[in-house]
């Protein structure tokens, strides 16, 4: 029975939630992924790193079920994932943030926001154009968790403000919250900090961090900035060139003389 494993600063890791084996992914004669394998476990914070075009983000887009691996299998909680459209994966628990924000830019923070809750809607569109009875309570009851995401964040100042008006590293944290508003059980970070300054990159790590031991929620994040990698995360694969070379704790991989010639730019002969 996998029990899982305690962390250096003496958290329990579950079991395996997600299983990626033998991942190959090719466009043409492209290969972006070549016979990757991994897992994601329950509670932990799993960072993939690598150098640029190194495959990370194809890899997240398969974890996502944006594309589809062209061989090798995806096991989410015990059982193998069928081919799967992204919205399906997303009633599965899984939710994502995007490298390039995706928001709607001439709707309030508060909106995009309770776009995240689309999934848990279950009124028909005439119940929802009466405004009543069940329509009436799951948008109250969905209103509520926005807003608690809302809080939880600190953005209640901008709740009614358009997203157009924002400053990017707040468009990043209004991403976030409406990822979080989906209520995932598996959260998938595509460069969550990418172009923000210090504080606003102290400000995300600090979140993460929070949504990780207060919801419990499992994280695999992609993200270039080491000491932040290094910072976050229980367990760390490192991708180059779409193949795997190395996987384990930061310190681990920190010592792996492969990953150090990648990211020194050793050639490879």
């Amino acid at each position: 029975m996998d029990d899982g494993y305690i962390t250096e600063d003496g958290r329990k890791i579950g079991g395996v939630v997600m299983e990626m084996k033998n991942i190959t992914l090719r466009f043409g004669g492209v290969v972006a992924i070549k016979d990757i394998s991994f897992d994601i476990r329950e509670g932990e914070i799993r960072a993939i790193i690598g150098p640029n075009g190194a495959g990370k983000s194809s890899m997240l887009n398969v974890i996502s079920g944006f594309y589809i691996p062209s061989e090798g299998e995806v096991f989410y909680k015990g059982s193998k994932r069928p081919q799967m459209r992204p919205f399906e994966v997303a009633r599965q628990g899984i939710a994502r943030t995007f490298q390039n924000i995706a928001l709607f830019e001439g709707m309030s923070v508060l909106d995009n926001v309770m776009t995240g809750r689309l999934n848990h809607m279950q009124s028909n569109l005439f119940q929802q154009a009466l405004w009543s009875g069940k329509a009436e309570r799951e948008e109250t009851a969905n209103r509520e968790v926005a807003e608690k995401v809302i809080d939880f964040l600190e953005i209640q100042h901008i709740r009614k403000t358009p997203v157009s008006r924002l400053p990017y590293g707040l468009k990043k944290r209004v991403e976030l919250a409406r990822a979080l508003a989906a209520e995932p059980q598996l959260l998938l970070l595509d460069e969550p900090m990418a172009g923000m300054n210090v504080e606003e990159k102290e400000d995300m790590c600090r979140f993460i961090l929070d949504v990780n031991d207060e919801f419990g929620t499992t994280i695999c994040l992609i993200e270039h900035d080491m000491g932040v990698v290094m910072d976050l995360s229980d367990r760390v694969v490192v991708m180059d060139y779409g193949k795997k070379i190395g996987d384990g704790t930061p310190n681990e991989v920190r010592n792996n003389q492969e990953v150090i010639d990648a990211y020194l730019g050793v050639s490879h002969d």
